[in-house]
C-alpha cells in the first residue's frame, strides 16, 4: 500500500512539473497586457482577456499561416509514410544483394546531423528551381530514414507463413504489402504519423531558408516575425504558440493508443 502511495505521489508531481509550462502558456495567453509580468500563472477571473488573440490575427495573416502549415505537415506526413512502409516492407520481408550494404548507409544517414546537409541540400533546391516553393519545402523530407527502420522492426514480426498463403491465394507482392502488412500495422502507422506531423509542424530552420514569400510562411515562420528589433509583443506570441499546440496534443489524444502499441510492437517478438 505504501508503495503504491509514493508511486502515485512521485507520478503527480513529475506529471505537474511537465505540465508547467503549458499551463503556464494557457496562463499567459488569457492575461491582459499590465498583467502579462504582473502575475505569475493565472489573474483573476474578472481581468481574463482576449486581448492577445486580437492583437495576434491584426499582427500577422495567421489563419494563412495554419493553413499553409496543414498542407505541408499533410504532404510530408503522407508522402514519408508511403516511402517509409514501403521501404520497411523491402527490407523485412527480402533479401537482395546489398541489402547490408544498403542497412549500413542508412544507419550512417542517421548519424549525419541534418544542419550539415543544409548547404548541399538548398544548393540542389536552388539548381532545380525550387526555392520558395512547397515543393523545395516538402520535397527533401519525402524520405525517413528513421521511419523505414521503424517499419522494418514492427513488419519483421509478420509471420512469413501469413504471406506465403496470401502468395498461394493469387496475390501480387503489393496486395500483400496493402492487404496484409498494413493492416496489421496499424499501431506503427499510427505511431510514425505523429512522431512526423510532430517533426514536420514543429520545422523552423529549412522553411525558414527556403521561404522567401509571406503568404507561403508556415507557423513558426510566421510566429517568429512577430520579433521586433525594439519590442516584442510578448502576449500574442504566447497566444500564437499556444493555438499551435493545439493540433499537436488532439493529434496525440487520436493516436495514443496506437503511438504506444507502435512503438512496443518491435520490442517483442511474435
Amino acid at each position: 500500500m505504501i508503495r503504491k502511495i509514493l508511486m502515485y505521489s512521485s507520478l503527480i508531481v513529475s506529471a505537474g512539473l511537465m505540465l508547467t509550462p503549458m499551463i503556464w502558456l494557457l496562463a499567459a495567453v488569457v492575461k491582459g497586457p499590465d498583467d502579462l509580468f504582473h502575475y505569475l500563472f493565472f489573474p483573476p477571473i474578472n481581468q481574463f482577456s482576449i486581448h492577445n488573440f486580437i492583437q495576434l490575427f491584426d499582427q500577422i495573416p495567421y489563419v494563412r499561416f495554419m493553413i499553409n502549415s496543414f498542407f505541408v505537415t499533410g504532404s510530408t506526413v503522407t508522402i514519408q509514410l508511403v516511402f517509409s512502409s514501403l521501404g520497411g516492407f523491402a527490407l523485412a520481408k527480402y533479401e537482395f544483394k546489398g541489402k547490408q550494404i544498403i542497412m549500413v548507409v542508412m544507419l550512417l544517414l542517421m548519424m549525419i546531423p541534418s544542419q550539415v546537409m543544409l548547404a548541399p541540400m538548398y544548393e540542389l533546391i536552388y539548381t532545380l528551381g525550387l526555392v520558395d516553393t512547397y515543393a523545395g519545402l516538402i520535397i527533401p523530407g519525402a524520405v525517413s530514414v528513421f521511419g523505414m527502420f521503424l517499419f522494418k522492426q514492427s513488419i519483421h514480426n509478420i509471420p512469413e507463413d501469413l504471406l506465403q498463403a496470401g502468395r498461394i491465394d493469387g496475390c501480387t507482392e503489393f496486395r500483400l504489402y496493402w492487404n496484409i502488412a498494413m493492416p496489421i500495422q496499424r499501431p506503427m502507422v499510427g505511431a510514425f504519423c505523429l512522431i512526423a506531423f510532430m517533426a514536420s509542424w514543429n520545422n523552423f530552420l529549412w522553411p525558414q531558408i527556403i521561404l522567401h514569400s509571406q503568404h507561403r510562411f508556415t507557423l513558426p515562420i510566421g510566429i517568429n516575425q512577430m520579433v521586433g528589433l525594439y519590442a516584442q509583443e510578448y502576449g500574442a506570441m504566447m497566444a500564437g504558440t499556444f493555438l499551435a499546440v493545439l493540433p499537436v496534443v488532439i493529434l496525440f489524444f487520436i493516436l495514443q493508443k496506437e503511438f504506444i502499441g507502435g512503438l512496443t510492437s518491435g520490442a517483442v517478438k511474435g
